[in-house]
């Protein structure tokens, strides 16, 4: 009986440990401190609201490596809005795992509207970048759309922006008045 009750305890002991472990080496290899966060980039007079990102020239740095920094700055935002999308589907996959009926109908259509979010951004961005500029990322919010876009040589011109709004308009329901259009120099 004590040989029984040893193995159960050294098997539920060694399971323990192996847990522990694969919690701390998640932790050290995903660390937080290997990501940069939006927040590192932007202060409070940058970000207007949860669902409206405002972008800035200042948040460029020109210097002698030019290139590389617009770079840096359309893939940290690119990563910052990933990663809050990836935090609000787990959160919204686990209410619908553990929620009552009504809960999952919600959680569900929300997961559906971000969804579609990611798509049409995806589509904008892949369109704006077709039509010959650098780089572009877009940010949908309640109260419109974001695109920050990599000024071409000679800055954004008039017909640049309507070009941009037209496939904004063409990819979404957006109007004209909705759509934010910034030159990321």
């Amino acid at each position: 009986m004590k040989l029984k009750n040893w193995k159960k305890n050294m098997v539920a002991a060694g399971v323990l440990i192996t847990v522990c472990a694969g919690i701390y080496l998640n932790w050290l290899y995903s660390g937080s401190g290997n990501t940069k966060d939006l927040t590192d980039t932007l202060d409070a007079q940058k970000v207007m609201s949860e669902d409206m990102l405002v972008l800035d020239e200042s948040l460029v740095e020109v210097g002698g490596d030019e290139v590389t920094t617009v770079t840096d700055y359309f893939a940290a935002v690119r990563l910052s809005r990933q990663q809050a999308r990836d935090n609000a589907v787990s959160l919204l996959q686990e209410a619908m795992a553990y929620g009552e009926s009504n809960e999952v109908t919600t959680s569900s259509a929300q997961l559906e509207e971000i969804v579609q979010t990611a798509l049409c951004e995806a589509q904008i961005e892949s369109l704006v970048i077709a039509k010959g500029y650098a780089d572009c990322v877009a940010y949908m919010g309640e109260k419109g759309i974001s695109v920050a876009v990599a000024s071409p040589e000679g800055g954004l011109q008039d017909t640049d922006v309507a070009l941009i709004a037209d496939v904004v308009m063409s990819q979404s329901d957006l109007t004209m008045s909705e759509i934010y259009v910034v030159e990321v120099p």
